[in-house]
C-alpha cells in the first residue's frame, strides 16, 4: 500500500508505526468507499420524504439537507467515525515523527543553502485565522514550533498527507503541481517562458517542484508563514535536487517589487484564508505579476459547480474538520474577485484540468478527475 518516495528528510516509520497508518488508511477508504454513499440512500429514502412531507416542497440548500440529515443515526455515525479516523492519522503519523524529530532537524540543518535559499522572519506575525484552530486537526496546525529549528510540521503533513489520500497525489504529493504543468500549461501554452515564478501558501513545496522541471531556467520562489514547514521544505527540496528559494511571507503583503514574477501560483491555498484574506491575495497577485504573465489559483470546485445534496457532502469540512473558511470560500465568485483586483476580464476565467499526472508519468492510467483553477493573465 506504501508507496511514497523515500528522500532523504521523509520520517521512516518502523513496523508497528507504519501498521497503523495503513489501518488508518484502510480506515478512510472504507468511510469514503463504502459508508459514505449510504448517507444519499437515507437522504432520498428517509430524510428527504420527512422534510417533503413537513414543508410541502424539497430541500433547496445544503442547509436544509444539513438540519434533515441532524436527525438520521447513521449520517451521525459516518461523521463520527470520519472525524476520528481524522484524528488517529496524525496519532499515528506524529507517533513516527517525533521519534525522529532530532534527527529530522539536524538533517535539515545540514542542507544549507546548496542549491536555493531559506530566508526566515522570526517577527512575522501568524494571522489570527491560522492560530485560532488546527487546520485539519493537525496538531499545533502549520505555523506552531515546540523546538529550535523544528521541521514536525512539515514532516507531519508530508506523511499525514500521503496516508490522508491513501496516495492519490503522488509518491511526492504533488500531483496538482504537476497536473497544472503536464496538463495545462505545458500543452496550451508551449512557448510560454516564465523567468521568475512564485507559489504562494507553498507549505512544504510538494506542489512547487514540478515548476522547477517544467521550467529548469526559471528562478523559483515559494512562500509561507509557517517556519517549521519551510525549514522541512528547503531541506527537502535540496535533497530532491531542485532549486527553490522558500521565504516567509504573507501571501496578502509581500517584498517582492512590482511585476517580479511571470507566473504566481497557488493550490489549495484560497479555502484556507477566509474571504476578505482572499480578496487581498488576489490584488497581490496582480501587484505582482509582470506585463503578459499568468496567475493560476488551484483549488476544489466551487458551489456553484455542485448540486445542493453534493454542497451538503463538502460542507461537512467546514463543520466537522477544522476547515473554517471551506464552505465561505467555495461560496465566492473567484473570477469576478480577480477581475476587482485588476484582471482584465476577458482574460480571467475558471479552468478544469485534468488531475493524476503523476499516473501518465509512472503508468497508462487515465485521470479520473479535475482540478479547478481561477486563471488570469494580466
Amino acid at each position: 500500500m506504501d508507496r511514497q518516495l523515500q528522500h532523504a528528510m521523509l520520517p521512516q516509520a518502523t513496523h508497528d508505526e507504519l501498521a497503523r497508518q495503513n489501518f488508518v488508511q484502510t480506515l478512510k477508504m472504507h468511510i469514503f468507499r463504502n459508508l459514505s454513499p449510504q448517507n444519499k440512500v437515507i437522504y432520498e429514502k428517509l430524510a428527504k420524504p420527512k422534510f417533503e412531507q413537513e414543508h410541502q416542497r424539497s430541500p433547496e440548500n445544503r442547509y436544509e439537507i444539513r438540519e434533515v440529515m441532524q436527525h438520521q443515526p447513521q449520517y451521525l455515525w459516518m461523521g463520527l467515525l470520519k472525524r476520528i479516523s481524522q484524528e488517529m492519522l496524525w496519532d499515528a503519523v506524529n507517533t513516527s515523527v517525533d521519534r525522529q524529530l532530532p534527527d529530522l532537524i539536524e538533517r535539515a540543518k545540514n542542507k544549507g543553502n546548496e542549491l536555493g535559499i531559506l530566508t526566515l522572519d522570526p517577527n512575522l506575525p501568524i494571522p489570527i485565522h491560522q492560530k485560532a484552530v488546527d487546520i485539519h486537526c493537525m496538531p499545533g496546525g502549520y505555523h506552531s514550533e515546540f523546538t529550535a529549528d523544528d521541521v514536525a510540521a512539515g514532516a507531519t503533513y508530508d506523511r499525514g498527507s500521503y496516508v490522508y489520500g491513501v496516495g492519490w497525489l503522488g509518491p511526492l504529493n504533488d500531483d496538482m503541481g504537476l497536473s497544472i504543468v503536464k496538463n495545462y500549461l505545458l500543452p496550451e501554452y508551449p512557448d510560454f517562458q516564465a523567468r521568475k515564478i512564485l507559489d504562494m501558501g507553498c507549505s512544504i513545496g510538494n506542489s512547487t517542484l514540478p515548476y522547477v522541471d517544467a521550467y529548469p531556467d526559471a528562478e523559483v520562489h515559494a512562500i509561507d508563514v509557517a517556519a517549521p514547514m519551510l525549514r522541512y521544505a528547503h531541506a527537502r527540496a535540496e535533497s530532491l535536487g531542485k532549486r527553490v528559494h522558500f521565504s516567509q511571507q504573507n501571501a496578502e503583503h509581500t517584498n517582492f517589487p512590482d511585476e517580479s514574477f511571470d507566473l504566481v501560483v497557488s493550490h489549495i491555498l484560497l479555502h484556507e484564508i477566509p474571504p476578505p484574506v482572499v480578496r487581498k491575495v488576489m490584488q497581490e497577485s496582480y501587484r505582482l505579476l509582470a506585463p503578459g504573465g499568468m496567475m493560476l489559483h488551484l483549488e476544489a470546485r466551487l458551489y456553484h459547480h455542485m448540486d445542493a445534496y453534493t454542497q451538503f457532502v463538502f460542507d461537512w469540512e467546514t463543520a466537522n474538520n477544522n476547515e473554517p473558511f471551506w464552505s465561505a470560500v467555495r461560496d465566492l465568485d473567484l473570477v469576478a474577485l480577480a477581475i476587482e483586483a485588476g484582471f482584465a476580464a476577458d482574460k480571467t476565467f475558471e479552468k478544469f484540468v485534468p488531475n493524476g499526472a503523476w499516473k501518465a508519468q509512472n503508468s497508462n492510467s487515465n485521470s479520473q478527475g479535475t482540478w479547478f483553477v481561477v486563471a488570469a493573465t494580466k
